[in-house]
């Protein structure tokens, strides 16, 4: 039996092997990045300056909708660490607090290969996917490989609420 022969008849093609193991690891990856609901976690980013106005529109946290805001409500401004945040991964979103009182929300995937963010700390949102690092106070990068800021979210604080515009 010849080389030619042993290839083409037992089974399939190394190459064919190969191509389907990395489509496979790629499927795992990319399902791993993006697809999770909202955990409660505590990583946040934020980029709308809001002020809470004192005036509450009742109802509870943690993603109901607010009829007199039209928007999703996402948490009480007490869930939000000051210097830090919380990701709302279900709304795609991440809302922190730079200074006591100052909100913003930014958007939670990663403007490097658009992984979603992992967690907030020490007054940055990191992405858990190659440790780009973005600032709580305006999206900006602090660390690479990310080269473009986190894009802004509309958010309204009203009382203790914090709507998604």
């Amino acid at each position: 039996m010849t080389s030619a022969s042993l290839e083409s008849g037992a089974g399939p093609a190394r190459r064919t092997v190969v191509a389907a193991a990395g489509a496979t690891g790629l499927t795992l990856v990319m399902a791993a990045c993006g697809s999770d609901s909202d955990s409660g976690s505590s990583d946040s980013a934020g980029g709308t300056d809001v002020q809470g106005d004192g005036a509450s529109t009742g109802g509870g946290s943690g993603g109901g909708e607010n009829a007199a805001a039209g928007g999703t409500v996402l948490a009480k401004t007490s869930e939000i660490p000051e210097g830090g945040g919380k990701i709302f991964k279900g709304q795609g979103v991440v809302v922190t607090q730079p200074t006591a009182g100052q909100f913003k929300a930014f958007s939670s995937t990663c403007t490097h290969q658009g992984c979603a963010v992992g967690s907030v700390s020490d007054g940055a949102i990191v992405c858990p996917c190659h440790n780009s690092r973005f600032s709580v106070a305006d999206g900006e990068v602090q660390g690479g490989p990310a080269t473009r800021p986190l894009p802004a979210k509309n958010i309204t604080v009203s009382g203790d609420q914090i709507t998604l515009a």
